[in-house]
């Protein structure tokens, strides 16, 4: 692992975010599960759209002992079909409802580009963490709109959209454009009124599949901002195109770069295999405390 020796001490690292009164402290790296409400997602779509089924799922991360759930209605898979903001509600209000209802004590985050449905669902179902992958480059008034509402937001660098974010992504230095894009978005935020952020580099996003292994060995280049760093590598194609294999295959290989992302200094892990990424999380844990 590749170690940014002059990262950050200009600012006192943040540890916790404020969800609705609540800490939520990031002190240990914790979990993120992905439940995709979608027809379209490339792992898991179309699994999750029966209410009955939804919930055992969530149960099934609770008891795996995850932090905080993740919904998405819209797939951003590269080249995925843009669906309407009413058709994102549709999908997505029933689910965060039906979770809210059933588990009113697991932290929930949404994943949208869109600051009116961020909107809706505050509006709905109280504080959530808004976690959007555009990271405001598709709405001009998500910023904002997050300053307004109070909630923690998921900043993360996208090049292009998830239309045409594949069409042969090029940077000089991934790592180092990808750091001075965040930086810029941090301070728009901040101007905004926005006090918990957490960012994500965007494994995926408008990046080749060497972009993306470059990020994962210059992952702690990161902590220069720090912010909680979350990484998204679940199932992705940089694991297994790379391996000839399917995603259902590819638990394996997500388990080995979430430990890398993990040694790498990345707060929360958001998979879709809650299991495998806590054992992760506890295996780096009990390696890292033998550290003198």
């Amino acid at each position: 692992m590749l170690i940014t020796q002059s990262a950050g001490k200009f600012l006192k690292r943040k540890n916790s975010i404020n969800l609705g009164g609540k800490l939520i402290n990031f002190s240990e790296p914790v979990v993120m599960g992905i439940v995709n409400v979608t027809p379209d997602s490339f792992y898991d779509g179309g699994k999750l759209t029966d209410e009955k089924v939804l919930l055992s799922w969530v149960e099934k991360m609770v008891k795996e002992d995850v932090s905080f759930i993740d919904v998405g209605a819209i797939s951003t898979r590269p080249g995925a079909k843009l669906v309407s903001t009413k058709t994102e509600l549709e999908r997505l209000l029933p689910a965060v409802h039906a979770i809210r209802k059933n588990f009113p004590d697991i932290p929930l985050s949404v994943d949208t580009f869109r600051s009116w449905v961020a909107v809706r669902v505050i509006d709905e179902i109280g504080p959530i963490i808004v976690n959007d992958i555009s990271g405001g480059t598709l709405d001009s008034k998500m910023f904002e709109t997050i300053g307004k509402m109070n909630v923690p937001y998921i900043l993360t660098h996208i090049q292009g959209t998830p239309q045409n974010m594949q069409e042969e992504p090029y940077y000089d230095d991934v790592v180092k454009e990808i750091s001075n894009w965040l930086s810029e978005r941090v301070k728009k935020l901040t101007k905004c009124g926005v006090k918990d952020i957490i960012i994500d580099p965007g494994f995926g996003f408008g990046k080749n599949i060497q972009h993306n292994y470059d990020l994962l060995n210059r992952l702690d280049s990161f902590k220069v901002f720090q912010l909680p760093v979350m990484v998204g590598l679940s199932r992705k194609s940089m694991l297994w195109k790379w391996l000839g294999i399917k995603p259902e295959e590819a638990l394996n290989g997500t388990t080995v770069v979430n430990t890398m992302a993990l040694l790498g200094g990345a707060d929360i892990l958001r998979v879709h295999d809650v299991k495998e990424a806590v054992e992760a999380v506890e295996i780096v844990k009990a390696l890292k405390s033998t550290v003198v």
